[in-house]
């Protein structure tokens, strides 16, 4: 959309844009955000301020509590690749505070960026970029691309990238396209280069499905140098973030128009706090969420009272790794799985993340479920075990030791 589609700017003397990013300890990703915003106001026409969800300022608040004395509307445009946990609760509770502290401003939430054709092209073009690099012409060598992005909690977020991947694949000369993701989730980048790797393609090209270039880009980086000197019969390179590539401001352009015309589409079918997902029951219901959202702005502010320092999603106390392979799936891992993950979601004292994991080379001794830092794997575990290793070793750093298998120095 043009400035000139959007109309001149005294068709919106009255009306301002809050573009709100994620946040960074990185000056550099947060300057990203105002230069997007800068650009964005060129585009429409219309004063556009950027504002944090955490970590970096002005907060949302803040920002519209500036914007409430210079005009009568804002609409907040998400500034999120996909929507998790940011975009359906925490933002929502900030627009819902804000409404209630200014009551004659009008508040327009608007979606996230999502899946949209400029970013297909966007995508396309990081990927031609690192093709020229490599010397190879999708048109005649086979090219497989491997898109990672951060990986959610969140199913219907982690479902939008593969929708992204295959939109990418469709009507592209591209051998595959595949998906992986950098943590959180599965298949993780190092797994998914594995796969393609033995489809021996000409060349592997990795996209970083991130905004800026911050700390999980570079792991991709890292992942992909690893990969292409692993195996020499492949040329791989990683590409380029998006970064503030113009294409964005025509989808940035696009959730104005939804946000202020009351036309915003979210998937309310697959996601987690509308409806009964198998493994999320724990997540569905709205008070469910907006406490959850409540208790991450409490922390966030006790945070910054104490230590004037504003969390950084550090890294949890407990990683703990439960094996899914041929094997221990048979003996019950999966139910496992599910059994820790809820065990941990009703704790109140338990710091710890809960993921699956391919072979542990313990075939017969399990399932298997590695603690770590610790280095303690629990062997022959059944779905029963698994309120005891959160209780006891998760919650009170006893180990259970009628469970332990092995433990590692």
């Amino acid at each position: 959309m043009s400035s000139e589609t959007a109309g001149g700017a005294a068709a919106f003397d009255d009306e301002a844009v809050l573009l709100v990013g994620h946040g960074s300890r990185r000056e550099k990703s947060n300057e990203q955000v105002r230069e997007l915003a800068a650009d964005l106001e060129r585009r429409l026409g219309v004063p556009v301020d950027a504002a944090f969800i955490e970590l970096a300022q002005p907060a949302i608040d803040e920002a519209i509590a500036g914007l409430a004395t210079a005009v009568s509307r804002v609409s907040v445009v998400h500034l999120s690749l996909f929507a998790a946990s940011h975009v359906k609760n925490d933002v929502p509770l900030a627009i819902e505070q804000a409404r209630a502290a200014h009551p004659d401003l009008r508040i327009d939430n608007g979606a996230h960026l999502g899946v949209h054709p400029a970013i297909l092209d966007l995508l396309d073009a990081r990927a031609r970029a690192v093709e020229a690099d490599l010397g190879v012409d999708r048109e005649t060598d086979e090219v497989s691309v491997v898109l990672c992005a951060r990986g959610s909690s969140d199913p219907d977020s982690n479902a939008d990238v593969h929708k992204l991947s295959r939109l990418l694949y469709e009507g592209r000369a591209f051998d595959r396209v595949e998906t992986a993701f950098i943590g959180v989730t599965e298949p993780l980048l190092d797994e998914a280069l594995h796969d393609v790797a033995r489809t021996r393609p000409d060349a592997v090209v990795v996209l970083p499905y991130m905004l800026g270039d911050g700390v999980l880009t570079g792991r991709i980086r890292e992942g992909a140098a690893d990969f292409d000197e692993e195996y020499p019969y492949v040329d791989a390179a990683c590409g380029d973030p998006l970064g503030t590539d113009p294409r964005l401001l025509d989808v940035l352009s696009d959730r104005w128009q939804e946000a202020r015309t009351g036309s915003v589409e979210m998937s309310c079918d697959t996601c987690k706090y509308k409806v009964d997902l198998d493994g999320y029951e724990a997540d569905e219901g709205g008070a469910r969420a907006m406490l959850r959202a409540l208790t991450h702005q409490a922390t966030h502010a006790d945070r910054e009272a104490v230590d004037d320092d504003p969390h950084s999603h550090d890294a949890p106390a407990h990683h703990v790794a439960v094996c899914t392979n041929q094997t221990c799936a048979a003996g019950g891992s999966p139910a496992v799985l599910e059994r820790l993950r809820q065990a941990v979601r009703d704790s109140d004292a338990c710091d710890a993340r809960v993921t699956r994991t391919s072979c542990l080379d313990q075939c017969g001794d399990g399932p298997i479920v590695a603690v770590y830092p610790d280095g303690v794997w629990y062997g022959d575990v059944d779905d029963d075990d698994a309120d005891r290793i959160v209780s006891s070793h998760l919650d009170r750093e006893r180990i259970v030791s009628d469970l332990v298998h092995d433990t590692l120095q």
